[in-house]
Order: C-alpha cells, then sequence, then structure tokens
C-alpha cells in the first residue's frame, strides 16, 4: 500500500507541477518474446527550451498501441524532463493500480486472520 500511495503522490505532483506538451511516436520498439512479438512506442517531445527527448514506453502490445508519427500528451517535470509520463490513465496510474491489486488480497488475508486470531 505505501508503494501504490508514494507512486500516486508522485504522479499527482507531477500533474500539478509538470508541463504538458505533444510528443510524436518516433519508432516502434520490437520485443520478442516465446510465442510471438509485441511492440513499444518511442515518443519524442521538445520542453520549453527546445531539448529534445525521448520516452520508451513501458507498455508493450501487439498489435501496437500507437502508429508511427501518432501524437500523444505528455507531462514532464520542468526541473528533471527525464521525468515524463503519457497522459492516459495507465500512462499515469498504471503502477499504483498494479500494487494496489498485490496489496488488497494480502490485507484482506492477514485481516482475516487477525479476526480469526481474535475470535470475532
Amino acid at each position: 500500500m505505501y508503494y501504490a500511495y508514494q507512486h500516486y503522490t508522485k504522479t499527482t505532483n507531477l500533474i500539478s507541477h509538470g508541463v504538458k506538451t505533444t510528443a510524436t511516436v518516433t519508432d516502434l520498439l520490437e520485443v520478442v518474446g516465446d510465442d510471438s512479438s509485441t511492440y513499444k512506442a518511442v515518443f519524442e517531445f521538445m520542453d520549453r527550451n527546445e531539448n529534445s527527448y525521448q520516452l520508451t514506453s513501458s507498455v508493450s502490445s501487439n498489435p501496437p498501441m500507437h502508429k508511427l508519427g501518432d501524437r500523444v500528451k505528455v507531462i514532464y517535470n520542468a526541473k528533471d524532463p527525464n521525468e515524463v509520463k503519457v497522459v492516459s490513465f495507465w500512462g499515469l496510474y498504471a503502477w499504483s493500480v498494479v500494487l494496489l491489486c498485490v496489496a488488497c488480497p494480502l490485507i484482506i488475508i492477514g485481516g482475516g486472520y487477525l479476526l480469526y486470531v481474535k475470535g470475532l
């Protein structure tokens, strides 16, 4: 739960204080698996000083979620442009959701055990 909250807080701070811009898909990286290949998008965006940065998606899929030349909204930290996220639900909150999905069953099982031991 702590790490889910930490990721959520980091994302909300980025949304509050970050800079929104548009990124363009410049490449699709092939991730070769056992059965098939999936694709990760590589985004390129410019900061306010016209410096170019790249972001490689942490999610891969088949078929690719984006095509070459697609434009998406991203948000980055003005002090550290390498801290950047795609503006979408999963782009912003994926780690928070995944960590909550791991934590909730553990909390329920642990809470149930404590109630059982106390005889409630």
